[in-house]
């Protein structure tokens, strides 16, 4: 990509946006992936010929590797005709203040006391992944944000990995929990959907939605997804644990003044 290209480049329509590879607005655009064909012309034809099937224009096969077992893995080149209006996006966030260790035990405290928070946490069905979940709730934390059990205002319970819907629910009404943080790692063929909406659902059968906060969190997963899903917020790649206890206490302690009212 050539710099000065950048620095020449005209102020940027945002109700116009189009992919930038060189020059502004030429609409140059990498994609890679495999098709179940042998290595060979035809394969690097047939690739062409689905990238513009895709409404890609000018398709070029910068790259063509031999997978073996009838198998070809491409990196083509091409230019999209396309444009998004930047102006008129609009993603849901969770969109509370984001507060510190020490603030979130203060707003606690003084709001509500002694008690304490309860939080359940689990990889739910097939997800043996437990890195993520034990960032959040494991009192080390991660990036030196220290995890949930490191927090006088929480009481947190990590059941690990390979959870059932069930098997939480179950838990979360034994342990009397107000929040359940689901960590999925796994998404292919989204199974990780299906797996959160049954949680859902099954909340709803226990009669239990109304009086848990629902989060999940993972690498492919974001607020707006969680939402969809009946979650009452997600977070995605990159969060750290003060951001989700942040959530918690804000939002319990935002619900039990509406309830007041």
């Amino acid at each position: 990509m050539n710099p000065h290209g950048r620095q020449a480049a005209a102020p940027v329509d945002l109700s116009r946006v189009r992919a930038y590879g060189d020059t502004l607005d030429d609409g140059q655009v990498m994609l890679s992936f495999s098709l179940p064909v042998p290595y060979g012309d035809e394969a690097k034809e047939a690739a062409r010929q689905l990238a513009r099937q895709m409404g890609l224009l000018q398709p070029q096969v910068y790259h063509a590797h031999d997978l073996g077992e009838g198998f070809t893995y491409f990196t083509v080149y091409a230019r999209s005709p396309h444009s998004v209006d930047f102006t008129n996006i609009f993603v849901p966030k969770v969109g509370l203040a984001k507060l510190d260790h020490a603030a979130i035990e203060a707003l606690w405290q003084a709001t509500m006391g002694t008690r304490k928070l309860r939080v359940l946490g689990a990889c739910t069905g097939d997800d043996a992944h437990t890195v993520g979940i034990d960032a959040i709730l494991n009192v080390k934390g991660w990036r030196g944000d220290k995890g949930l059990e490191s927090y006088h205002c929480f009481e947190v319970r990590n059941l690990g990995a390979q959870v059932t819907n069930e098997a939480l629910v179950s838990a979360a009404r034994e342990f009397a929990a107000d929040a359940l943080l689901v960590s999925q790692v796994v998404t292919q063929k989204d199974c990780h959907r299906s797996n959160l909406a049954a949680l859902v659902d099954l909340t709803e059968a226990e009669d239990l939605r109304q009086d848990l906060l629902l989060l999940c969190g993972g690498p492919r997963l974001s607020h707006t997804v969680a939402l969809e899903l009946g979650f009452d917020a997600g977070f995605g790649a990159g969060t750290v644990p003060s951001e989700v206890a942040g959530f918690l206490v804000q939002t319990v302690i935002a619900r039990q003044a509406a309830a007041r009212t």
